[in-house]
């Protein structure tokens, strides 16, 4: 019976991790930057968005090839942005696979 209840919470923490790894759409406002040569907090190049609510400042990284044909528009400076794409964690990082980037209106 032991095992039998140790086979079972080992099925449904395998189907919370399957969940997990598969993330959340997400649609971001916030201001985007390098977090290379804007934010000091990267060895290379990389996009990021910061969405403000209230005192506190959540810092979303942004990975794929949508995000990289932006690189342009962020890496020397910082712009208002609209990002969507498909939030997952890695580590403690917030990482966002994105589907959809552009200057905010």
């Amino acid at each position: 019976m032991k095992n039998l209840l140790n086979v079972a919470a080992i099925v449904t923490l395998g189907l919370f991790s399957v969940q997990a790894d598969e993330g959340k759409k997400v649609s971001l406002n916030g201001t985007g930057a390098c977090a290379k040569c804007e934010l000091k907090k990267s060895d290379s190049c990389q996009n990021v968005v910061q969405v403000k609510e209230g005192d506190k400042t959540t810092t979303y990284y942004l990975t794929g090839d949508v995000s990289k044909a932006f690189h342009k528009n962020l890496c020397s400076s910082t712009a208002k942005v609209h990002v969507e794409g498909t939030c997952t964690k890695d580590g403690d990082k917030l990482v966002v696979a994105v589907s959809k980037i552009e200057a905010a209106k």
